[in-house]
């Protein structure tokens, strides 16, 4: 009894946290889960369903919230996918967004869009913080998955940027907020990797294999996104990667400096990342705190 009594406590002291959220997916028995305290916080629409698609039928009440409405200033994507404007091609980004997450039944008060310009979020990192900041108070956030600090797009560096400052927020208000990070893309060997963690950081990851009916499900999430279908054939639907984030310096480039949005036009170099990053943890009196 007093054996029992211990372990209820343990799971009673984990519950709401990064570990036990974990726990929660790595158990592919457990069909369903409160969630109610989670977001799922990433770049684009469609990111959403390349990091943990295959899960988010199984979170019940989980928020989804988009930094950016994928259409990049310069109009030039909204032109090579058909559309007339970027306001246009934003529109078309948000409703696959919204029947990609009405798949997994999620309902549009779920789902919060911040509007960012794609590509733009690394020059806005304060006030992305204190957007993902109040959302995260606002709705008792205790747990967020969200992209790895891994050099591949910079939307997606500032939007891991901005959740791990948001929990140094939290964390000074004595509320904790974990984080959980999923691997989307980087640069190795001068190419594209997907789907997996840099080799530069050495931390426990949990792969989840998604049995044939979920692999079905998540190609449907996929296909949702209609105007992204070349980017998104890079993708398989056959795992999900997972991990509690390791400590980063922000300070540093990711990825052992390898980066791979250096390579395309996707208005940031790294040199660029460190003055935004720099001034961002000034201006939030960030720059001298212990981050984790």
């Amino acid at each position: 009894m007093a054996a029992m009594a211990i372990a209820e406590r343990d799971v009673a002291r984990r519950e709401g946290t990064g570990a036990a959220l974990l726990d929660i997916l790595a158990n592919r028995r457990r069909a369903h889960a409160a969630a109610d305290r989670v977001a799922v916080i990433v770049a684009h629409p469609d990111d959403e369903t390349i990091g943990c698609g295959a899960q988010l039928h199984r979170l019940d009440n989980v928020t989804v919230v988009v930094a950016t409405n994928g259409a990049p200033r310069d109009g030039e994507d909204a032109l090579a996918h058909g559309y007339a404007s970027r306001a246009s091609y934003a529109a078309a980004r948000e409703r696959e967004l919204c029947d990609a997450l009405a798949l997994a039944n999620l309902p549009k008060s779920r789902i919060v869009e911040i509007g960012l310009s794609d590509q733009a979020a690394a020059l806005h990192l304060a006030d992305l913080v204190r957007a993902i900041h109040v959302l995260v108070a606002a709705r008792d956030i205790r747990v967020v998955l969200t992209h790895a600090f891994e050099g591949g797009h910079p939307d997606h560096d500032a939007t891991a940027f901005a959740v791990h400052a948001a929990a140094v927020l939290r964390r000074r208000r004595r509320q904790a907020l974990d984080v959980i990070e999923m691997p989307f893309y980087h640069r190795e060997d001068d190419g594209w990797m997907t789907q997996c963690f840099s080799r530069h950081l050495k931390q426990p990851a949990t792969t989840v294999r998604l049995s044939p009916t979920e692999q079905r499900w998540k190609r449907r999430m996929l296909a949702a996104h209609t105007s992204q279908r070349a980017t998104l054939s890079l993708f398989n639907a056959e795992f999900e990667c997972f991990r509690l984030a390791p400590a980063y310096d922000f300070l540093s480039l990711p990825n052992g400096g390898e980066l791979l949005y250096e390579a395309y036009d996707w208005g940031l170099a790294g040199e660029r990342w460190l003055e935004l990053s720099r001034a961002a943890l000034g201006e939030l009196d960030l720059a001298d705190e212990r981050w984790f």
